[in-house]
């Protein structure tokens, strides 16, 4: 049994009753897609197109109906997407069970994701992602420039648990499947113009054109707002947007024989910098706390902020016979992001950090698919050659006048994976499911670390001078696992699916980038530290999960009504802990350092119940519809050993996992103006959540979000009008922060110092800031298509 308290549980009913009867602009877009080759029609549903098809999902490298997967898999259609106006890809964690997709601290395009517990929120070089974010099937290896903003997409699908035997990528925690849409024959085009409060400002526009042997398309979004504060002190927009996003493909053949696609992308964010809002005043200054959590006394202006992410893609499906098929996915993407944070922000130089991430991968993926009367599967393989490289300064002036600590990490990843899934059918009721993965992952890592007096690194601009090189440091390791998979499915009616699984993830060690050589013990007592004990410092090795889950789908009530409910258990082991700290060196100085530790093990056990409902008509075009999303998590430390060498599980929390998510969504379909007039609404709620493993003022208590829209679309489908709101309460709500103030190890509680003030551990102003989630926004937009 989940062991969650009676008064968690009494508000969660609280929650959900609220939900079912008040809701939803976040649609959950859960699709009860069946075939109709098995002869079942689904209910007309809210996430439903217009024409009322239903979402064909290829969780499974396949298009096959929700239902039939036994996987824990929510869908969210490209039309309703367009319906909710959803704004980026985070938009859909509202109403995904046991999800957290944010913006990371400081940035505007850097994505932190987790997935039933399982992430990873530190951005830099050297640290893989728990989470696969995946764009038209190619794994994008770096967080930054992830945060893909929603136009021209068919389809988001996100898959909870170990993936690992369908994917080219192993990941542990889960994947998020952005799909774009395919080019259809003849001449398509349509377009977008969304303005709203904050200055907001959506332009978005697609052409297509072709015939059956050769098509070509092109899509591009330019999206603004003013951003939602100020900048005091350079007097920018604090959380602006400005971001020019391009995609051009091409598609020769078609999916019955060859199918060749080249796509092309490109996204240049020019937003500001975004600067944090202190939590405490200025502990040496005593500057004041700002009113507006959005403004920001932010000084730090360079390098100036840009981000730009670029790719190409090659897929190739080949039908060799009537059940064989052969795919290829061949890319190449690269990121280059300038980004300056300012942790105190203050206009102080006393804890800036000027940062440049620069990566580059190129991938190779095959696949040979299998598709017979009862036997389907695939065997693939896949390549990965990735190079990640982050420089930053950490300036810490008011500590000693030009005091900075410049960090050079470059991690080389190369890694190559054979994965196999098949699926037999026993009866036709009855099927059984196994895969295998066997990884093989080498890193190859250097770090170089040298501390400045008299001002900045010259990499970034500044006047500083050498006075000691504290890492020179190249690591080399090679990690290989093998990690299967198997499921049992009994399908009892046409209608119903039943489902147990087993899975096992695997994600390789590293090198933490922001290790320091100097800062190594002395192991073994000889005096001297060695070369060992300094890898040993700065690697980490690999983490593994073994996830268990139990599953039910099915369409109730002549069709009316689908749900899925799902049960899991995961044991996380040799947990990946990076963590921040700021220490004082034998000389007397402040300085910044990274330490990683497999510190932890874990067991992570919840439930998600998911689904929509008819509620009245039975039409398409005249229909109320309620979709709902529920996630219980117990996420526990069973043990955590801290540097003291002490197992401190007990005051340790999972961070990034709020353990309750629960979402409602009504929507009302009906006949208006010689047109189709789609009005929804969305309460979405999240429990209490940590920011970090040990607790802090930036912990966030549960919150409720409630959005709504009014979509209108002409009987031709011409013509596009809505009107939307998103977060009307105008909730306040964290979603990332830096803490650098001394802590009580075991409850997290501040340490004040003689003064009653709180001790800082870099700098000397006291670093406690907080980024907030978007305020309310009220935009309309009109469209149209030819």
């Amino acid at each position: 049994m989940l062991s969650f308290r009676i008064e968690k549980a009494g508000l969660l009913a609280t929650t959900a009753i609220v939900a079912a009867f008040a809701m939803p602009a976040g649609a959950l877009a859960q699709e009860a897609a069946v075939e109709e080759a098995e002869g079942v029609e689904a209910a007309p549903v809210a996430n439903e197109s217009a024409e009322g098809g239903p979402i064909v999902i290829t969780a499974r490298r396949r298009a096959e109906s929700l239902q039939d997967v036994p996987l824990a898999v929510t869908a969210y259609s490209g039309e309703m997407l367009e319906r909710e106006a959803a704004l980026d890809i985070t938009d859909i964690a509202d109403t995904t069970p046991n999800v957290t997709l944010e913006a990371s601290r400081g940035t505007n395009s850097t994505l932190t994701a987790f997935i039933r517990g399982v992430g990873q929120q530190d951005p830099v070089a050297g640290f893989e992602q728990g989470v696969g974010i995946y764009l038209d099937d190619v794994y994008l290896n770096r967080p930054q420039a992830a945060v893909l903003d929603i136009y021209d997409v068919e389809r988001i699908e996100v898959l909870r648990g170990p993936q690992g035997t369908l994917y080219g990528r192993n990941t542990i925690g889960g994947a998020v499947k952005y799909v774009t849409r395919p080019l259809p024959e003849g001449t398509h085009g349509s377009a977008r113009v969304s303005v709203g409060t904050h200055g907001q400002l959506d332009m978005v526009g697609k052409v297509s054109m072709g015939n059956e042997v050769f098509r070509a398309g092109a899509a591009v979004a330019w999206l603004q707002n003013n951003g939602f504060g100020e900048n005091i002190v350079t007097g920018e927009e604090n959380y602006n947007k400005d971001v020019l996003a391009t995609r051009l493909s091409f598609e020769a053949g078609d999916a019955d024989t060859i199918l060749a696609r080249v796509a092309y992308d490109r996204t240049e964010d020019d937003s500001n910098a975004r600067g944090g809002f202190r939590l405490i005043p200025g502990l040496a200054s005593g500057a004041p706390l700002l009113d507006d959590e959005y403004d920001t006394r932010a000084g730090l202006m360079d390098p100036v902020q840009q981000v730009t992410a670029e790719g190409i893609s090659f897929h190739l499906d080949a039908g060799i016979d009537d059940h064989w098929t052969f795919r290829s996915i061949t890319a190449w993407r690269d990121d280059e992001s300038a980004t300056p944070i300012d942790f105190d922000t203050l206009q102080a130089v006393d804890l800036d950090v000027p940062a440049i991430y620069e990566n580059e991968q190129i991938s190779q993926e095959l696949q040979l698919l299998y598709e017979g009367d009862r036997l389907q599967g695939l065997l693939g393989a896949y390549y990965l050659d990735a190079d990640a490289y982050t420089v930053f300064d950490v300036r810490l002036f008011t500590f000693i006048n030009g005091l900075t600590a410049l960090t050079q990490g470059d991690v080389k990843t190369k890694t190559w994976a054979i994965f196999g899934d098949l699926d037999f059918d026993i009866t036709d009721q009855l099927s059984v499911s196994v895969g295998g993965r066997y990884t093989d992952d080498e890193r190859r890592s250097a770090v170089f670390r040298e501390t400045y007096f008299g001002g900045g690194s010259p990499i970034f601009g500044g006047a500083g001078v050498v006075f000691a090189t504290t890492s020179d440091f190249e690591g080399r390791r090679n990690d290989e696992a093998f990690t299967p998979r198997a499921s049992v499915t009994f399908k009892p009616s046409a209608d119903h699916t039943i489902y147990a699984s087993y899975a096992e993830g695997f994600k390789g060690g590293g090198f933490d980038p922001r290790g320091q050589s100097s800062a190594a013990p002395d192991m073994d007592g000889s005096g001297t530290v060695t070369y060992e004990e300094i890898y040993d410092f700065f690697a980490f090795a690999p983490e593994t999960v073994k996830s268990y889950e139990l599953g039910w789908k099915g369409n109730l009530f002549d069709d009316r009504v689908y749900a899925a409910l799902a049960l899991f258990n995961a044991d996380y082991e040799d947990v990946q802990i990076p963590g921040s700290i700021g220490v004082t060196d034998s000389s007397g100085n402040q300085t910044f350092i990274g330490v990683t530790t497999n510190a932890a093990k874990a067991r992570i056990r919840g439930l998600e119940f998911e689904g929509n409902a008819t509620l009245m008509g039975d039409s398409y075009s005249d229909r109320l519809t309620l979709g709902w999303s529920l996630g219980l998590i117990d996420a526990k430390y069973l043990e955590y050993i801290d540097s003291r060498g002490l197992d401190v599980a007990d005051d340790r929390e999972i961070q990034n996992t709020p353990d309750v998510t629960a979402s409602g969504t009504l929507a009302y379909v009906t006949q208006v103006g010689g047109g189709e007039l789609i009005a929804n609404t969305t309460l979405s709620y999240r429990g209490d959540s940590q920011q970090f493993e040990l607790a802090s003022p930036l912990d966030q208590d549960g919150f409720a979000l409630w959005d709504a829209g009014v979509t209108w679309e002409s009987e031709d489908g011409h013509w596009t009008l809505g009107l939307y709101g998103k977060n009307l309460t105008d909730e306040r709500y964290i979603t990332a922060g830096y803490n650098f103030l001394a802590q009580d190890p075991d409850s997290g509680a501040l340490i004040l110092g003689a003064d009653g003030n709180p001790i800082p551990t870099l700098g000397t102003e006291g670093t406690l800031t907080a980024y907030y989630g978007n305020p309310r926004q009220i935009f309309a937009s009109v469209g149209y298509r030819f």
